[in-house]
């Protein structure tokens, strides 16, 4: 094992162990969630680079300055300590969808030439809907973890089949995670709406 193999091992077993601890975290709506995140990200920046993801990885990049984003934003939002979750309008949904869906075809078209991307609609697809639904989760959005559902699904296959082991069982565990997540802030959205 060379020095490089064995330094891309710790950083995926770093971004594994922060990569969870900052789904749980999230998914308890404790806001050191975003500490972990930025240690998971700037592991997985280094990792999907190496890997011949390029929009992954920029995405991780950008994924660091949304941790700090988002430790001010629930920092803020917060009262009594609580934070309080709110949700989007589906034509919301649709027309950021559809918007998303376009750049990404336009991304996965400039990436095509070469190799610059081992899959590039997938890498554009989820690269871009990730950072909706990181932006949705530093908002406190309940429907951020429904996108981390599909995302995560997503990933799998793409770090499964470049091999990169570390993140492919980090996106198995982070749809487990996300399916708790969406329960738990569900049921934190239904008490908010009740009067005390």
């Amino acid at each position: 094992m060379t020095l490089l193999d064995g330094t891309l091992e710790v950083l995926n077993l770093l971004a594994l162990a922060t990569g969870v601890a900052y789904a749980v975290l999230a998914a308890r709506r404790n806001r050191l969630c975003w500490i972990a995140g930025a240690v998971s990200s700037a592991s997985a920046a280094v990792l999907s680079g190496v890997n011949k993801l390029p929009m992954q990885s920029a995405l991780q990049v950008f994924y660091v300055g949304m941790s700090v984003y988002g430790w001010w934003s629930w920092s803020r939002s917060s009262s009594n300590g609580e934070l309080m979750i709110g949700v989007w309008p589906p034509r919301w949904h649709v027309a950021t969808g559809l918007a998303l869906v376009a750049v990404s075809l336009l991304t996965a078209y400039w990436l095509l030439p070469g190799e610059m991307a081992a899959w590039p609609l997938l890498d554009s697809l989820t690269t871009w809907f990730s950072l909706l639904a990181t932006w949705l989760a530093a908002r406190a959005r309940l429907e951020n973890w429904l996108y981390w559902i599909v995302i995560n699904g997503v990933m799998v296959f793409l770090f499964y089949a470049q091999q990169v082991w570390g993140m492919a069982v980090l996106s198995v565990l982070l749809m487990g995670i996300a399916v708790s997540g969406y329960i738990a802030w569900r049921r934190q959205f239904r008490a908010q709406a009740v009067p005390a």
